[in-house]
């Protein structure tokens, strides 16, 4: 049985949560306690040398980085989450760079700032605010001519923004975020699947 370490509210996280979910594969789900350390201590760390989660251990195989976590499991049952074409491969790699090279961090802040209630600096906050209008702005112009960033089908991509999307629709970023109707829409629609309904407890 595949067992997952981590912790149902972590971002990271809630990526594979619903990489399975989707693909129907069953797993155990080991609970990483940040409130007690845990993700710092030798036993998780030995699993994830950076002290993050998620990791997992497919009977014996041990992998971390959620990224590459939902591509293995999408390839180990040979599943739909990732194009079957090259260049609808391609396309769908695109946007997840895109995720972790300009969407993450700009959305982080507005997470940090008023949710877990890190103090961020006006500076910090300004570049925050440029950062997620010009991603989004790409993010729009793109999900204005298909569904789903990968194209016409629902992906690892769309999954990879996702926890995101939904952290900082609950922060001072949401009124950005409603200015792309494009980006909206696509919410609507990843939000209602069930999946993602399972991953954060919904269901």
């Amino acid at each position: 049985m595949l067992t997952v370490y981590g912790h149902p509210a972590s971002t990271c996280t809630r990526k594979v949560l619903t990489t399975l979910h989707e693909l129907s594969i069953p797993y155990d789900f080991s609970l990483v306690d940040f409130a007690k350390g845990e993700h710092k201590g030798a036993e998780h760390v030995a699993r994830q040398p950076f002290g993050q989660v998620p990791a997992i251990d497919d009977g014996g195989f041990a992998l971390y980085e959620s990224r590459a976590i939902c591509r293995y499991l999408n390839d180990k049952v040979g599943g739909t989450l990732i194009p079957p074409d090259l260049q609808g491969r391609a396309v769908m790699e695109q946007w997840i760079s895109v995720e972790s090279s300009n969407f993450v961090v700009p959305a982080m802040k507005f997470v940090y700032k008023d949710i877990f209630h890190r103090p961020q600096s006006d500076d910090a906050m300004h570049d925050a605010i440029a950062g997620l209008e010009r991603a989004l702005a790409v993010m729009d112009a793109r999900l204005a001519e298909v569904p789903y960033f990968a194209g016409e089908t629902f992906s690892i991509a769309d999954i990879a923004y996702m926890p995101y999307v939904e952290y900082d629709l609950a922060t001072s970023a949401r009124p950005i975020y409603e200015k792309y109707l494009h980006v909206m829409a696509w919410w609507t629609r990843v939000s209602a699947r069930a999946s993602w309904r399972k991953a954060t407890g919904r269901e």
